[in-house]
């Protein structure tokens, strides 16, 4: 196997890895790796990890960000290739939506609470303003972050990048976020779901989550412990809240049922931090809106090719 055809490989590995370790949910979040200074690999538009073949990578050169390959490159392709053109040692890129990690792009993370390790490994972290999935705005935004000397940049409303000297480093660099977001939650208990937190307290959870958005739509009501109030709700929402239980969804793709899981139990983490510190963050009517819509007839569909 040649180096082009290991690199390819190794990105559509990835992406199961991302999967099991619940970094990401179905299709959300990319990888790439360097191949070369000239271009780089990276994981397909929209397409699910637990079908993407060493075949559907693209290779997108860094000079005008034209790209070859039987599947369109990640949207997210701007915010890769500039990691690379900022960083020399930066040979693999990561972006994820992890739990802890989401919650804190939003608000409240404190540099200096985290430990030596983690200030060794992760440097500065900076929170890029927010900009919607796939735009220039959004590429826009992270390569400032980048030229600051951030590898490790909060997107608001949507994830984190992290850009690593490798696969193994960039793990491990996620991982350790994570560690470091997790102890700087507040307003919930992190050893119990905060879907069922949030149930107890009764209140609607609204999109503050650009992958909520997408799947799931702007808000998540909050209906009674009935059976026939339940079932009448979720035939007009995928998932809702049930009052002093949890979430229940209604869905029979069991890998959209997985995703929706975890993006509530997210969406029910990020809500209950920001509303302990009194921060805003949800997302406008409009931006969540076209987010669900432009899942509905675009990405719903090419989860499978």
């Amino acid at each position: 196997m040649d180096r082009i055809a290991e690199i390819k490989a190794r990105v559509a590995e990835t992406g199961r890895m991302l999967l099991e370790k619940k970094l990401v949910a179905r299709t959300w979040g990319n990888i790439s790796e360097r191949i070369d200074s000239d271009t780089f690999a990276i994981s397909p538009s929209g397409l699910d990890y637990l079908h993407t073949e060493p075949e559907d990578v693209a290779i997108v050169k860094l000079a005008d960000m034209t790209w070859e390959g039987r599947r369109k490159p990640s949207s997210e392709k701007g915010i890769h290739a500039a990691a690379y053109r900022t960083f020399p040692d930066v040979n693999f890129v990561i972006h994820t939506h992890q739990n802890f990690a989401s919650a804190l792009g939003l608000g409240g993370f404190i540099q200096d609470r985290m430990t030596a390790e983690q200030k060794e490994r992760l440097g500065n972290v900076y929170t890029a303003g927010y900009g919607l999935p796939g735009t220039k705005k959004l590429a826009g935004n992270v390569t400032a972050a980048y030229e600051l000397g951030a590898k490790v940049v909060f997107m608001e409303h949507h994830g984190v990048v992290i850009c690593g000297k490798s696969r193994d480093d960039a793990f491990e660099m996620a991982n350790l976020l994570e560690e470091a977001c997790k102890a700087q939650i507040v307003g919930m208990d992190v050893n119990e779901p905060a879907s069922v937190q949030l149930a107890r307290l009764g209140i609607p959870l609204p999109a503050q989550l650009d992958d909520m958005a997408q799947m799931i739509g702007k808000k998540i009501p909050v209906v009674e412990n009935d059976p026939a109030k339940i079932a009448a709700k979720l035939k007009k929402i995928n998932t809702v809240i049930v009052k002093g239980v949890g979430i229940q969804i209604a869905c029979e793709d069991p890998d959209d049922r997985d995703a929706l899981e975890l993006l509530a139990e997210k969406a029910a983490t990020a809500f209950l931090h920001t509303r302990q510190l009194g921060i805003k963050a949800r997302l406008s009517g409009f931006d969540a809106w076209l987010m669900r819509t432009v899942y509905k007839l675009k990405y719903s569909k090419q989860k499978k090719g």
